[in-house]
């Protein structure tokens, strides 16, 4: 089983749980909850039973301190997790609409996942074959861009299979919107990469076809786009494929995609060899089925960490049986 080290955000979600009114006013309640979509992918992975590593930075202050004992609790390995001496931790303030999917405002100037320096990367992530993960939310300024494309450059000196989900909060750039020409710099880079069709669209400017043939030609090894509910888009080497997710209940949509992209990882790094995989549609298929049913019950409950917590009850019987995708597959579905 191969590590899966997740760089980048680690963030307080204050999700809107409630509305009470109050005088002439309607006060929204909120709850805090852990978050950061590499965390969340951090902890998906690590509540599947696989070796899951958060990378990046918090501030000293109660809400990073939150962070690390909530990514503890649930087995991620913080070894390479640091905590700033001034700047304090990020937080997203998400709203839910009357379909439960969410919108966020975002308090994050400065605060310490940004400022994460070069310097602090290091090699030893590297000590043996690992699977590097990270998300655009390091790329919304050009400082944590090049530190986010240095982290890359030595995964991949050290052969780390390299995976991007695109995960686009516009509500981050400057801009109001992501700058296309540095999220396609890093799409060039990753060897797994995970899109929503939005997301897509935006990015290939009218020319899917053309864009996701390029990202191929480029090194992509697996292309997924997901669509809510509706069927994921499988493009490898070997071809296309669909597959439909479950119906769920939606209770919020935070942990979704980071559920999903989480148990995709854990999947992948129990695969010695990912091009003979593959080359498999019944095995690659089992696994993204096995994902979009993650994804399903992250979204079923509300916050993303005690969501996907539930993955431990399909998980917990069958350690023995690790590689069996298949017997993973059918106690996910048990559970939807």
């Amino acid at each position: 089983m191969k590590p899966v080290i997740c760089f980048g955000e680690a963030l307080i979600d204050f999700l809107n749980v409630d509305e009470q009114p109050q005088d002439k006013l309607n006060i929204k309640g909120y709850r805090q909850f852990p978050g950061g979509a590499p965390a969340n992918a951090a902890v998906s992975v690590a509540k599947l039973g696989g070796s899951a590593f958060f990378v990046g930075q918090v501030g000293k202050d109660a809400f990073g301190d939150f962070l690390i004992a909530s990514m503890q609790e649930y087995g991620v390995d913080v070894s390479f997790t640091y905590q700033h001496a001034t700047a304090p931790t990020a937080l997203a303030f998400v709203m839910l609409d009357k379909d439960n999917d969410r919108s966020f405002t975002f308090y994050r100037d400065n605060t310490a996942d940004v400022i994460f320096s070069p310097s602090q990367i290091d090699a030893n992530w590297f000590a043996k074959p690992v699977i590097f993960h990270f998300c655009s939310n390091t790329l919304t300024n050009e400082a944590i861009a090049d530190c986010t494309l240095q982290a890359i450059t030595v995964a991949k000196e050290h052969q780390a299979l390299v995976s991007f989900d695109v995960n686009l909060r516009h509500n981050l750039w400057q801009a109001g919107h992501a700058d296309k020409a540095r999220v396609n710099r890093f799409v060039e880079q990753a060897d797994v990469l995970k899109f929503s069709a939005e997301e897509l669209e935006f990015l290939a400017e009218g020319n899917e076809p053309q864009y996701v043939k390029n990202c191929m030609a480029q090194g992509c090894k697996l292309l997924i786009v997901t669509d809510g509910g509706s069927a994921v888009r499988v493009i490898s080497a070997h071809g296309e494929f669909r597959c439909a997710p479950p119906s769920v209940t939606v209770a919020d949509t935070t942990g979704g995609g980071d559920g999903f992209i989480g148990a995709l990882l854990f999947m992948l790094s129990l695969i010695d060899d990912i091009d003979t995989a593959l080359s498999d549609e019944l095995l690659l298929s089992n696994i993204i089925n096995f994902a979009c049913c993650c994804g399903g019950i992250a979204v079923s409950q509300q916050g993303a960490f005690p969501a996907f917590a539930q993955f431990e009850q399909a998980m917990h019987a069958f350690g023995a049986q690790e590689h069996n995708v298949s017997q993973h597959f059918t106690n996910l579905i048990e559970l939807l």
